[in-house]
């Protein structure tokens, strides 16, 4: 979540027409992530000839040789409605001096497989996404804002996992592509968890937060600290979907682990809060259950450390997990 107005992320790729994903969360300064390309509604050119079709893997390969006819023909129909093979020309230029391009996560959401790619620098993404069939239903090629400085500071305390047995990371990284929270300074190096089962966060009916793998699950602290903030009495969203923009992180605790770092867990399921300001906890003491409350579209936990207690007026620090971990977005977590 981007603790401020958590945006519905369908991931603008070109006239994106296939859902990506949409787990969002609070945040208030927050925007929707940054797209640099354009739309269009041209239709489909008649004059292009059928090819092989191509692996995703070979996606950026063919970008940078030119290959647009080859990439366009994968298309589905419905993107081909919306975007043209000249639209497709015109962006060749975005990949001038690029040497190569680097997979940096794949995620499989409602049958489509969403991929990210970036170059040397990490100054320029793509992100794909290609349906069951195998074909292309959206496209992003973006520009990527880097912070050097902060990436390579992390939390003098080690922590843990924050929960415990299998996970899913939904959003983290050090780029917007794998985790938009990061062009935030409150939560650049934030995470969202879920659960997940054959790809889905949920089974049965989407509007019910019981149908969710990750609601009612435990959440523990991840380094022993002092608990010196809490909200217990948030309201969890249901529907699934609905969203409360005027209390951003729901129900959620902070603990000060000394160093100026402070750890939040947020979205935490009303009146499951077991701990109280003041509070001496240990790793692994748990904290509340994973919940839907605040501005979240589903349930899951956002987890970061941050330099002070309040959220929006601190900087958030990335976090040296054990055994020097990290966590991508599409990492299956396996926690103790």
């Amino acid at each position: 979540m981007n603790l401020n107005r958590k945006p519905t992320i369908l991931l603008h790729l070109i006239c994106m027409v296939t859902i990506v994903g949409t787990l969002t969360a609070c945040t208030r300064d927050g925007q929707d992530p940054p797209t640099n390309i354009a739309s269009s509604s041209h239709t489909t050119s008649s004059s292009i000839v059928d090819v092989k079709p191509f692996q995703p893997e070979e996606l950026p390969d063919l970008l940078l040789q030119g290959k647009n006819e080859t990439v366009y023909q994968q298309f589905n129909e419905q993107f081909k409605q919306q975007v043209s093979l000249k639209d497709m020309e015109q962006l060749s230029a975005f990949h001038e001096g690029v040497q190569s391009y680097t997979l940096k996560s794949t995620m499989k959401l409602s049958g489509s497989t969403n991929y990210i790619w970036s170059d040397e620098q990490g100054t320029k993404g793509i992100q794909a996404v290609f349906d069951p069939e195998g074909r292309i239903s959206g496209l992003l090629l973006v520009p990527l804002e880097t912070f050097p400085e902060t990436d390579v500071k992390k939390t003098a305390t080690t922590f843990a996992l924050p929960f415990h047995g299998e996970w899913f990371t939904f959003w983290g990284g050090t780029n917007v592509l794998v985790n938009y929270h990061y062009e935030h300074p409150s939560q650049r190096y934030a995470y969202d968890f879920v659960q997940q089962k054959d790809g889905s966060s949920y089974q049965g009916d989407a509007t019910q937060l019981s149908s969710y793998y990750a609601f009612g699950q435990p959440i523990v602290a991840s380094a022993p600290g002092k608990v010196v903030e809490l909200k217990d009495q948030i309201p969890d969203n249901e529907p699934v979907g609905t969203m409360n923009e005027k209390e951003p992180a729901g129900n959620y605790v902070v603990i000060d682990h000394g160093n100026k770092e402070y750890s939040l867990y947020a979205h935490l399921q009303k009146g499951s809060v077991k701990v109280k300001v003041g509070d001496q906890v240990h790793a692994g003491d748990i904290l509340g259950l994973c919940g839907n409350s605040g501005n979240s579209s589903e349930p899951h936990l956002h987890f970061q450390v941050s330099n002070g207690v309040n959220l929006f007026e601190s900087e958030s620090i990335r976090i040296q997990f054990e055994n020097n971990a990290d966590y991508i977005q599409g990492t299956t977590i396996k926690a103790p």
